[in-house]
């Protein structure tokens, strides 16, 4: 069964940082691709990002590019999204999501995407 708990959220300024943590068990991870998506209040559940496991594809919503850079750790099979320059836009809860998918497939929809964390709360003041 696999598990994705993510954490890292909360409340920053505007021009702030932050970094997101997305643990994951259950599996062995290198056929799969993470996710990163957020949902602000009223509005659908986007896509910001996602990466291999095993590397060699990272893409990126334009909303987020040059901004939000996904990066990993296998050793402690952990997926980190780091914020930069976060902007009140960006306020929503933040998911990661997990597929096995092969080659280097990278799904943007929702439905491209079989297990989900809880999610993680990020406000941005401005």
């Amino acid at each position: 069964q696999v598990q994705l708990v993510e954490s890292g959220g909360g409340l920053v300024q505007a021009g702030d940082s932050l970094r997101l943590s997305c643990a994951a068990s259950g599996r062995t991870f290198s056929r799969y691709a993470m996710g990163w998506f957020r949902q602000a209040p009223g509005k659908e559940r986007e896509f910001v990002g996602a990466d291999r496991w095993s590397g060699g594809r990272t893409s990126y919503a334009d909303s987020v590019k040059g901004r939000f850079t996904i990066s990993r750790d296998n050793a402690q099979n952990t997926v980190y999204l780091q914020m930069n320059s976060l902007k009140f836009g960006d306020t929503a809860v933040y998911y990661c999501a997990a597929v096995e998918a092969g080659g280097l497939s990278l799904p943007s929809g929702i439905m491209g995407y079989g297990y989900w964390g809880q999610g993680t709360q990020v406000t941005v003041s401005s």
